[in-house]
């Protein structure tokens, strides 16, 4: 006899997926066997996400994040997107049926728990292309639409426009102000003045000044990263959820591999330099939600923790009575 582990574990482990600068803007419900994502308008970025594309995208990546887990941990999962509508706060319905996991489960749970961010600089040995054009399929497989950058060209368009669009934030007060709001909270959410920039150390003599909040090295573009763009063929909250999903199953899939994932936000943030990738690089074929590249680490660097989460209770509502797992 197979007993699934309780849907509370399920959210659990979903909540462990990134999102943008680590907001979390994810609220969850289980009424017994169905888990009910919302999205947290309280944790959206005015200043740099003011229509709440990466607020879903995040929200997205922790709705493939629960799938994942369900299915590891013994679950059938039936997911329902956008059940109220386009403009729900109800993002997604996942129903959980008894299921068994595969041969693969505990490689997805591993994954799950072993991914995180790591903004160090990547090492300088390239990513084969087939490497980067199959995690672009495997995003693509996942619900959303991405497209592999591995001409010339197109790498060295886009080096210019994460350039660009870095500096037209740099020069937005408001831009630094709301960054800044996000780094060193020390609570259960943000990101950690290293995190932003590894070379630094927190300390009062050594603090982040706020010219450097966004000029790191996990925004410059190198000859050897891998670079993906994640899109679709709308630019609306389906699309964004779907990304999202496809964020995780490509950055799951290189957690396996051993590949670190960066995303670039600040070229699909400045509309400007979004219009161009779109326009200029893609040819009009995909809206661009997000731009991530990938690169190796060090062989023997030390490992980073991931940053830190909120409390599973704060995130999480509970219509009792939950059940604790079902006999199959």
């Amino acid at each position: 006899m197979v007993v699934s582990a309780p849907p509370s574990r399920v959210v659990e482990l979903a909540c462990l997926a990134p999102s943008v600068q680590n907001t979390q803007p994810w609220r969850w419900e289980i009424a017994h066997q169905s888990i009910a994502l919302y999205s947290d308008e309280h944790r959206r970025l005015p200043v740099t996400d003011p229509e709440g594309r990466s607020l879903v995208i995040s929200c997205g990546a922790a709705l493939h994040h629960a799938q994942v887990a369900a299915r590891a941990l013994g679950w059938a999962p039936s997911v329902t997107r956008l059940p109220d509508g386009p403009d729900g706060g109800l993002l997604a319905r996942v129903v959980l049926e008894p299921g068994a996991p595969g041969a693969d489960a505990p490689r997805q749970l591993e994954a799950l728990e072993r991914r995180y961010t790591d903004r160090r600089r990547f090492t300088s040995w390239p990513i084969p292309r087939d490497v980067v054009q199959t995690l672009a399929s495997t995003a693509s497989g996942a619900g959303g639409g991405a497209t592999a950058l591995t001409g010339l060209t197109a790498r060295i368009q886009v080096e210019l426009l994460v350039s660009r669009a870095i500096e037209r934030q740099l020069a937005d007060a408001a831009v630094g102000t709301e960054q800044r709001t996000w780094v060193d909270r020390e609570a259960e959410d943000g990101i950690p003045a290293e995190e932003v920039h590894p070379a630094e150390r927190r300390g009062a003599q050594n603090r982040l000044s706020s010219d450097r909040l966004s000029v790191t090295d996990q925004q410059r573009v190198e000859v050897s990263d891998g670079l993906i763009v994640l899109g679709g063929r709308s630019d609306d909250r389906a699309a964004w959820l779907a990304t999202g999903e496809g964020l995780s199953a490509l950055w799951l899939r290189a957690t396996i591999d051993r590949l670190s994932v960066v995303p670039l936000s600040p070229v699909v943030e400045v509309e400007e330099t979004r219009l161009a990738l779109h326009h200029g690089v893609l040819g009009g074929t995909l809206l661009p939600h997000l731009l991530v590249r990938l690169g190796w680490q060090p062989i023997g660097r030390s490992h980073v923790s991931r940053t830190s989460r909120r409390q599973l209770g704060d995130v999480l509502h509970v219509t009792p009575p939950l059940a604790a797992g079902v006999p199959t």
